[in-house]
């Protein structure tokens, strides 16, 4: 069996190849029911953030799920031509691939390293996967894995201090921009997990006058009474956009809220004021060309890296500590992985043994002997005898995965159970020995 993983993500593709191949929860749903049923015996994992679309499977050596195939299903699924997308993909495979889900697990992989929201959606990835019963053992205990690696990099390093998500680098860009943020009128669009942390941020930074607008106005209006902000409607997004000195966006959609026609109108009625438009939403909410209208100042999440970048180098040590933590939880899981192989060839090698001492046996009751009424117990003696010998193969198999590694050790046993393949299937155990 191996392992891939088949993505894409901000360091290899820009954000509009990105934001075509983005998967809301429904998609996600529907693309792991797709594929199982077309790979029935492979386990799959789709990851899908802002930052990259990752599809995580497991599946025999022999079986069909291979990289093209993985491409060629992503490219079907959201209708996108394959060569739109193919030169930003890449694959890992087996180690290199459980190295890769540890590291973003960890957020080490993340624009803004020690993000503590990519640990959430790797979570949710992972119980998508559960509920479209698309996952199995090896899976299971690989992303099990991850969830503990996370923990235990984010325990013993510092790297979660500071400004360490996608909002929190959006407000610090802000804050560069406009020398009294606190004077400002801000727009939040969107009441998820981000539009919370903008919020939060927003506050942290000083902002005393913040509105959230969210297409369900209950969820806005909840988190404006936490947090004392104020909430709108959805359909008088327009008029607060009107106001607003700063417009940070956060919803999830398939399409842009507003393009550039609709938003020239939005500027004219500000008189041409000044106005910074955030956008971290994938797919994106603002058609990238408002950027061209006077007095808009459009920055995507992919925008936002040149302070992420601040945010990385202030945490090379810490970067450096997880990426050890990684390595040694890497090699332990490749060495549970590759000792999966091992326990059915030790059954195979006990059945050889076993079949070697029955022919023995056989030979031996013949003519004048065949009903000996010692053989129970000569048969009862025989299987002791290969259950003591047995173990003394088992244990320097072990020694062997020790000292080697699993694939050693299961080299080791596979040529045992060939060898005595040999033995049993010899000339000397075609005839019977004759009294």
């Amino acid at each position: 069996m191996n392992i891939i993983v088949v993505g894409l993500n901000h360091k290899t593709a820009p954000l509009d190849i990105r934001e075509k191949l983005a998967f809301v929860p429904a998609d996600t749903m529907k693309a792991l029911k797709q594929l199982k049923g077309r790979f029935r015996e492979a386990e799959f994992v789709l990851l899908s953030t802002c930052n990259r679309v990752e599809l995580y499977s497991a599946c025999q050596l022999s079986g069909a799920v291979v990289p093209e195939a993985i491409a060629e299903f992503f490219s079907e699924f959201r209708n996108v031509p394959l060569a739109d997308f193919r030169d930003f993909l890449y694959v890992h495979k087996d180690k290199d691939a459980v190295r890769h889900l540890l590291t973003v697990a960890s957020s080490l992989d993340s624009m803004v390293v020690g993000e503590a929201q990519i640990i959430g959606q790797v979570k949710e990835s992972y119980r998508f996967a559960c509920t479209a019963k698309s996952t199995g053992k090896v899976l299971n205990r690989l992303f099990h894995c991850a969830f503990a690696v996370s923990k235990k990099v984010h325990t013993i390093t510092s790297i979660a201090t500071g400004r360490v998500s996608v909002p929190s680098v959006a407000v610090e860009l802000a804050m560069q921009l406009f020398a009294d943020i606190s004077a400002t009128q801000v727009v939040v669009i969107g009441a998820g997990e981000m539009g919370e942390l903008l919020v939060r941020h927003l506050l942290h930074a000083g902002c005393k006058n913040i509105t959230v607008v969210n297409r369900s106005y209950e969820r806005g209006l909840n988190l404006a009474k936490r947090f004392g902000i104020e909430a709108k409607e959805w359909e008088t997004l327009p008029e607060e956009l009107k106001k607003a000195n700063i417009v940070i966006a956060s919803a999830a959609t398939q399409d842009y809220l507003f393009r550039k026609s609709e938003f020239k109108e939005v500027m004219q009625s500000r008189r041409q004021r000044t106005l910074l438009l955030i956008d971290i939403a994938v797919p994106r909410n603002f058609e990238p060309a408002i950027n061209e209208i006077e007095n808009v100042y459009l920055y995507s999440v992919d925008e936002l890296s040149g302070v992420a970048e601040q945010n990385r180098k202030a945490r090379e040590a810490d970067i450096a500590k997880g990426m050890q933590i990684i390595a040694e939880m890497s090699n332990e899981f490749i060495d549970w992985f590759r000792a999966r192989d091992i326990g059915p060839l030790i059954g195979q090698m006990k059945e050889k043994f076993d079949r070697i001492s029955r022919d023995e046996l056989e030979r031996f009751f013949v003519g004048a002997r065949r009903e000996a009424s010692y053989r129970p117990m000569m048969e009862a003696m025989m299987k002791r005898v290969v259950n003591k010998l047995l173990h003394c193969v088992i244990k320097n198999v072990d020694v062997v995965a020790r000292k080697h590694g699993p694939a050693e050790a299961a080299k080791l046993v596979d040529s045992i159970v060939r060898e005595a393949e040999e033995i049993s299937a010899g000339p000397n155990n075609k005839d019977n020995v004759q009294s």
